[in-house]
């Protein structure tokens, strides 16, 4: 079955000391089958940094093509003209096809003035954004997540992880209230996708791993919470080819 991991790291994590390679990337589809990864950077406050990283994904999908696609991921705190400057860079001359607003890495309410300009400017440019919820609370609540929906129904919004367990309950009210809002499965619990995947749509979730080394974790709880075929092929890949214009 086809796989697009829509939630993965490159680079170091200047937030959480972590270390995120490519060779790690490369294995865990040679390992699991996983046909094709959207890569971001790790946390960057800083321009300079944040460039790098960007530019170093860009070099894996021209190194690889097909096998990784990129996600942008700026300090929503730096400067607008400096923001725009560089998501518009990553979009228009790397062909990167998301962008990330990290309420947690970046301290950023996504409804605050920082936040708003980053679905002001996925909508320009037409690509959808994916929100970290879950850990990082109060600005990492799904629920902060329904009015920007309304706000701006032509963006596809992704909550990362579900909001976790801690804020789990959030996200089916938010998937209920705005259809523009979808999830990646990273560090959600299975039952939860299953009931979740029944109630609103398995079309409304996609597969990611956050890490790596979480790959083998984030399969095993697709194939085995009960899920049927038809549904475990939309999270595996349908609804990213959809959101994200993926075609293996």
């Amino acid at each position: 079955m086809t796989i697009i991991d829509v939630h993965a790291h490159y680079g170091w994590d200047y937030v959480f000391d972590e270390d995120f390679t490519l060779e790690e990337q490369l294995a865990k589809h040679a390992d699991f089958g996983v046909g094709a990864t959207i890569l971001q950077p790790a946390s960057c406050h800083d321009l300079e940094r944040v460039i790098a990283q960007h530019d170093a994904i860009a070099e894996a999908a021209r190194l690889f093509p097909g096998k990784f696609y990129g996600m942008a991921n700026p300090n929503p705190h730096l400067r607008d003209d400096i923001y725009e400057a560089e998501l518009r860079r990553c979009v228009e001359e790397l062909g990167f096809i998301g962008v990330k607003l990290h309420t947690f890495a970046h301290a950023v309410h996504p409804g605050g003035r920082d936040g708003t300009k980053v679905f002001k400017l996925a909508r320009e440019l037409g690509i959808p954004v994916m929100v970290h919820t879950g850990a990082g609370i109060p600005f990492a609540n799904p629920s902060n997540l329904i009015e920007v929906a309304d706000r701006f129904p032509e963006v596809p919004i992704v909550m990362a992880h579900c909001g976790m367990m801690i804020m789990a309950g959030e996200t089916i009210l938010a998937l209920r209230r705005c259809e523009n809002l979808h999830a990646d499965i990273t560090w959600t619990a299975g039952f939860q996708i299953k009931h979740w995947a029944d109630e609103v749509g398995a079309d409304r979730f996609m597969f990611g791993t956050d890490h790596a080394d979480n790959t083998g974790t984030e399969l095993a709880k697709i194939r085995t919470c009960g899920l049927s075929a038809e549904q475990q092929e939309q999270i595996l890949h349908g609804t990213a080819e959809r959101i994200y214009g993926i075609k293996l």
